[in-house]
């Protein structure tokens, strides 16, 4: 590769087409491994009031806490253990950690610790994990994957004690920490709350903002063309058209401007008026599905709008994509899916890493 070239961050993109009805549809799986995100944004053109039943499934997403200086260990505590880790739907991720540069802490829904881990606190450590992936000729990064739901590490057995002596005793790791939660019973709201009671802690309920954009040129999809050879703009052109009206970018180099040369693609047609709404926060995949099955109903009453648009950010610092796929950070950091949906309930959907991330599924 030219040096040239290698100045810019190389990216993978995964299209996929299918129906919500098909049977063989995997929306409800991809949506359900993106496990850390921090970023929706839903845009329906020729649509100026966002629905009210919209609204309010965002208005009951999940709360989620920052919880300030947390060891590690209080994550493999037994009661912990077995009211919330086993019982799933519960989500961690250490904040404010760069993944190229510090140690990230993340735990699963499936019960998956994963450490991602600098050569020295890995050796000082003394647990067992692999090499990571992106490491350069000499091994300076590694990762450590715990499952606390194997019978291994049941409380009490030896591999249990000898990991929680290495992260309680023989190096104490601390962090700031990220949680979330869905369906939780009373027993689990106890010990979380019992946990946080401990520690410095702030709740949050995802920030949510919407507004309307008016007279704006607009890709034209046809839901059989995902890979735009005939009708449709192609995947990458219509996920910069995105981002772009997300930046609320003018699309349309006017003559006067001095910001902005970039053109909507083609094919296009004009939009009197786009509904553009965005959420932040900590968010779960349970939440995320709930949204997109929303949106699916978005078409039982005619609309003028033939498509809407869902797009997902993971963390950039995580150190997974989606599932247990170690990810990186590189130039970008960048993970995301965007779901197009259309009224016959066919959907595209877009998976986007950067070049330190194995193939979305």
């Amino acid at each position: 590769m030219s040096p040239e070239l290698e100045k810019f961050p190389r990216n993978v993109l995964v299209c996929e087409k299918s129906n919500f009805l098909n049977e063989k549809s995997r929306h409800d799986i991809h949506v359900s491994k993106h496990n850390f995100n921090y970023k929706i944004s839903v845009l329906i053109p020729e649509c100026g009031i966002l629905p009210a039943k919209i609204t309010s499934v965002i208005n009951r997403f999940s709360p989620y806490y920052l919880v300030r200086n947390l060891p590690v260990y209080e994550l493999l505590e037994e009661t912990f253990l077995e009211s919330i880790v086993k019982k799933g739907n519960f989500y961690a991720l250490s904040y404010s950690t760069k993944i190229d540069e510090d140690n990230s802490i993340a735990l699963l829904s499936s019960g998956q610790l994963i450490l991602s881990l600098d050569k020295d606190t890995y050796e000082r450590l003394g647990l067992e994990g692999q090499p990571s992936q992106y490491n350069h000729k000499k091994a300076m990064r590694f990762v450590v994957t715990l499952d606390l739901t194997d019978k291994s590490l049941t409380p009490g057995t030896k591999r249990y004690q000898r990991v929680l002596s290495s992260i309680k005793d023989r190096l104490p790791l601390r962090y700031d920490f990220l949680f979330t939660k869905c369906n939780t019973g009373a027993d689990e709201d106890k010990t979380l709350c019992k946990l946080l009671s401990q520690y410095s802690y702030e709740e949050h309920k995802p920030a949510f903002t919407h507004h309307t954009l008016k007279n704006i040129p607009c890709p034209t999809l046809y839901p059989s063309d995902i890979q735009g050879k005939t009708l449709s703009c192609d995947p990458h052109h219509f996920l910069e058209w995105l981002g772009a009206v997300n930046l609320e970018i003018s699309c349309e180099n006017a003559a006067d401007s001095f910001l902005s040369t970039y053109v909507c693609p083609e094919p296009k047609s004009s939009v009197s008026q786009a509904l553009l709404c965005t959420v932040t926060g900590f968010i779960s995949p349970e939440n995320v599905f709930v949204l997109l099955q929303e949106l699916r109903q978005y078409f039982d009453e005619p609309k003028f709008t033939p498509w809407i648009s869902l797009t997902v950010h993971g963390f950039m610092d995580s150190p997974v994509s989606w599932g247990a796929t170690e990810h990186g950070f590189f130039k970008g950091g960048e993970n995301f899916y965007n779901f197009v949906c259309f009224k016959n309930q066919d959907y595209w959907l877009h998976m986007a890493v950067g070049a330190q991330d194995g193939c979305p599924p």
